[in-house]
């Protein structure tokens, strides 16, 4: 009983009441035509149009409602008893019922008699929410976007709204297959669930990238200043392989870019389509570019309107000049460079505006920078917002600009790089300039956001170098929110342990003073190759002291820092390895080993100059450093030695994300104190200097520089003797030196956002280094031949070298001999025969054995102490991995000396290097 059944029935009645009235109004025509003849024939007057039939509502009622009551339904109609109606008024009832989403079904009865019946089928009542097949997109992601909600009214018209949601969410990830299918379910009391079957599709990537009407460039070219890259192999890390339109519309702006700065002003994109594929699963995007011909630079001039400026001079500075390719990027270049010049000179708002004068016939370029008229400006008030850990204090003071200050650029740009380096803020902040109250006034606002500064690491893992790695550590770098440094460290692994505590105020009593100080105990296991190709532990150091540190600047990039430090060193050796009969064996251990052990104090005083001008100390990409520093040891204690180092490096960006550095470093000891002894070292050998792994790639931990080594014969199947030739079968003792130096070339390489996302950093370098200046040590055990008489390597009568023997000697030093008893028990004297009697004569003509050690014979060498550089070149690449950092590299040794020890690969993991 809908409005089309209404208005057929009153459509029915209204004909047979027309037909009636004209049937009556005829009749009397009917008549007259007996009487008459037929008039003429006239034109018909068409029918009347019937008014509306209009009623009156008698009644109002409402069937079917369950949870609305029955005057929420009709105050969205507007039928009221007492008030007239027609069909029309209905029909509109109906509408407005439907337009609340309220009512699945909406009839209405009684029009005839004027009581109106509503008869109403409610909307139901969502009861869940389901989403199944989502994979992709995690739930909660999806749901803060649809609007459909338990206890909410279930509407076609919101099914359909969420679906399309849903859809753009799928498509915003690549996924232009996605489909969704919803479905409900009937539940009791008028209730349903919603259910959305999500079929996610693969991933819509970028098939291809097609480039039309380019012919100074291959398209390969162009694809590489893309961010959008076309799917395949190579780009299987990358995430800029999906179809987006927004890096579209970016791509279009990078192609122009690329074509300005290679001078071709008039390039442009005429047409850009993408278009799926009929699968849906991949994009061809088509480009089609006019390049235009291509111009130079023409006359390059500026016209300031600031008098303080030489506008000659300011052009003759720029880096275009006449002749020039035309470069958008130097262009760009140039107008910072002016606004620079301007602030330097206390301008901070000035206005560069860049004239350009095409001369299509000649290809030039005609440049014209015009320089607005400006105020000096002055430095209203410094604004810090966003801290609320770190003090206002800690930040203010590495701002080199205060209120009532004549504003500089210069400074602005210091002030920017001071506060990133400080690590306590995110990336690429930036100190901006904003209008003041008047035209000369400036206001810096450093509108920060802090990141966190505390730093607590449990991490286990396995280096190249150590072997498997423990490492506990916990690091306040902004501790109290005032810049102080707060530290503490455990470190594990098999050749070293340490724990260390430290801390650090860089502004004593808000001076630019700075004072900290350090307490350590670090135990030190070095080692050597043994013959079967095996580290072997040599000595061990145990150090355990203290270090007061303090620091005052100079000058803005100058700084001066001072050190007291006291240690206390106990050197020892295995000795069920290295001793025999109590005292340390040189056959077994070595001179150089021998002569280190023993305990001593080491009482220094130091300092070091430092100049450092770059743009961040945690990840410098311009800028360069230099550090000369001296330790005097000997202001008591036990050692007594001048330590002389310096350190520099700089870093510079070449363009594309490229950052080149070069490093250099070097240093030298001096002993203080008399002569040891002949074949014996002036600076023991726990003070020299060493250099390998890690800082010198391509060698092995302590792989460069002098070194003793032990190199066995050996005699093949017919008898002759030769000296070994597999490296796995020599001892190798590393010395250390009393001079080194070393330098660094290395280049950073850019790579996509996908691979920066997983935090790679790769890159290539050249190395050269050199450690030497160590006393040569006197051989353990010489040649017989060499005038030795005991304790040598005797010539055989076939030549070959023989056996030496070491004698086992009492503490009196006298040879000690086995005598065989009668019952066969063994007697240790030191009678060459018989045995001493009650008086200490030796009786007997007996021979005893004579006690010691036979050693086989081998030839010891001193090789490595040279001067000449050792160059090695490779790639490495750090990643931040999920458990920990990572640093992988291969290295090759072009030049090395002999004795030098070599490594191709090495890794670290589980803890910082």
């Amino acid at each position: 009983m809908v409005t089309a059944n209404l208005v057929s029935k009153y459509g029915a009645r209204a004909t047979r009441v027309l037909l009636a009235g004209t049937m009556l109004s005829s009749l009397p025509l009917a008549a007259h035509a007996q009487g008459q003849a037929a008039p003429a024939p006239q034109l018909a007057t068409p029918a009347p149009v019937a008014a509306p039939v209009t009623r009156t509502i008698l009644s109002l009622r409402v069937e079917g409602s369950q949870r609305i009551e029955q005057d929420t339904v009709l105050s969205y109609t507007k039928l009221r008893v007492g008030q007239p109606f027609t069909n029309e008024t209905l029909d509109q009832a109906i509408k407005d019922l439907y337009s609340s989403d309220f009512f699945a079904d909406v009839s209405i009865a009684g029009a005839e008699s004027g009581n109106i019946v509503l008869r109403i089928r409610e909307n139901p009542v969502i009861n869940r929410v389901i989403l199944e097949g989502n994979k992709r997109l995690k739930e909660d992601k999806i749901r803060k976007e649809i609007k459909l909600a338990p206890r909410q009214i279930f509407t076609r018209t919101a099914v359909r709204q969420d679906i399309a949601r849903i859809v753009e969410l799928y498509r915003r990830q690549g996924r232009f297959a996605a489909s969704i299918q919803p479905k409900m379910v009937a539940l009791d009391q008028n209730r349903v669930d919603v259910v959305f079957e999500i079929s996610e599709g693969s991933k819509s990537k970028v098939r291809a990238i097609n480039i039309i009407g380019n012919e100074v460039f291959k398209d390969s070219k162009l694809r590489e200043q893309m961010a959008t890259k076309q799917a395949r192999l190579t780009t299987l890390l990358s995430s800029n392989t999906s179809y987006d339109q927004d890096r579209m519309a970016y791509d279009q702006q990078k192609l122009r870019q690329f074509y300005l700065t290679e001078g071709y002003a008039d390039f442009r994109v005429t047409s850009a389509v993408a278009e799926l594929t009929p699968d849906k699963k991949d994009f061809i995007i088509t480009y089609v570019v006019e390049e235009g011909p291509r111009y130079k630079f023409g006359d390059v001039t500026v016209d300031s309107s600031i008098r303080d400026f030489d506008n000659k001079k300011l052009a003759e500075g720029l880096t275009i000049k006449k002749g020039d390719w035309y470069d958008a990027k130097k262009v760009e270049n140039s107008v910072d460079q002016l606004n620079e010049t301007a602030g330097l000179f206390g301008y901070a708002f000035t206005e560069v505006n860049p004239e350009f004068n095409r001369d299509r016939e000649t290809l030039t370029m005609s440049m014209n920078f015009n320089i607005a008229e400006a105020k000096r400006s002055y430095v209203e008030r410094v604004e810090i917002n966003g801290n609320t850990n770190t003090q206002d204090k800690v930040i203010r003071r590495e701002i080199r600009l205060a209120e009532g200050d004549a504003f500089n650029s210069f400074q602005v740009k210091r002030s920017t790089d001071r506060i990133n380096s400080l690590g306590y803020f995110q990336d690429k902040f930036e100190l901006k300039q904003n209008p003041g109250s008047a035209p000369d006034r400036v206001i810096l606002t450093a509108d920060i956001e802090e990141k966190s500064t505390g730093e607590l690491q449990l991490s286990a893992g396995f280096s190249s170098l150590e072997s498997f790695i423990i490492q506990a550590s916990i690091r306040q770098r902004n501790f109290r929110g005032k810049g102080q440094e707060l530290r503490a460290s455990v470190n594990y692994s098999s050749y070293s342990k340490s724990i260390e505590l430290g801390f650090t105020e860089p502004y004593l009593f808000d001076k630019n003073i700075a004072i900290g100080g350090d307490i350590f105990r670090r135990d030190y296991n070095s080692f050597n190759l043994t013959a079967s190709g095996d580290r072997n532990t040599t000595y061990q150091q145990v150090s355990t002291g203290f270090q007061l540190r303090t620091g005052v600047p100079l000058t803005e990039y100058w700084s001066l820092s001072g050190r007291y430090g006291l240690s206390f060193d106990n050197v020892t050796l295995d000795k069920s390895t290295y001793y025999t009969n109590g005292v340390c064996d040189p056959i077994r251990a070595g001179r150089y080993l021998c002569d280190s052990i023993g305990n001593r104090a080491t009482s220094s005083v130091g300092y070091s100059l430092v100049y450092d001008s770059l743009n961040s100390r945690l990840r410098p990409s311009a800028g360069h450093n230099f550090i000369f520093s001296q330790d005097f040891a000997g202001l008591g204690g036990d050692v007594k030695y001048i330590r002389t180092k310096f350190n520099a490096s700089k870093f510079w960006g070449i363009g594309g994300g490229f950052i080149a550095s070069a490093r250099a470093e070097g240093g030298y000891i001096k002993s203080l104190e008399k002569s040891r002894g002949v074949g014996i070292d002036k600076i023991r050998i726990t003070d020299r200097f060493y250099l390998g792994e890690p800082d010198f790639r391509g060698f092995d931990i302590r792989g460069v520089g002098p070194r003793v080594q032990r190199v066995p014969y050996v005699t093949d199947a017919n008898g002759v003797q030769t000296l070994t030739t597999n490296r796995d079968n020599i001892v190798d003792d590393a010395l250390g030196g009393r001079a080194y130096y070393s330098g660094r070339l290395e280049l950073e390489i850019p790579l996509g956002s996908g691979a920066r996302e997983l935090g790679l950093r790769p890159s290539i370098y050249v190395q050269a280094g050199a450690l030497f200046g160590v006393t040569r040590p006197l051989p353990t055990i010489a040649n017989c031949a060499n005038g030795a008489t005991t304790s040598c390597f005797p010539t055989l009568a076939n030549g070959a070298i023989g056996q030496a023997f070491i004698p086992t000697l009492d503490a009196s030093g006298a040879q000690l001999y086995s005598f065989t008893r009668a019952d066969g028990g063994q007697i240790t004297t030191t009678c060459p025969v018989g045995i001493p009697d009650s008086t200490g004569a030796c009786n007997g003509i007996v021979p005893n054995t004579r006690l010691g050690q036979a050693i086989d014979p081998f030839l010891e060498r001193f090789v490595g102490d040279s001067a000449k550089p050792r160059i090695s070149v490779g790639a490495g690449v750090n990643w931040t991995s999920p458990f920990g950092p990572l640093r992988i590299d291969v290295a090759y040794a072009l030049l090395k000396d002999k004795g030098d020890d070599t490594k191709l690969v090495t890794f670290n993991v589980g803890t910082s290097f």
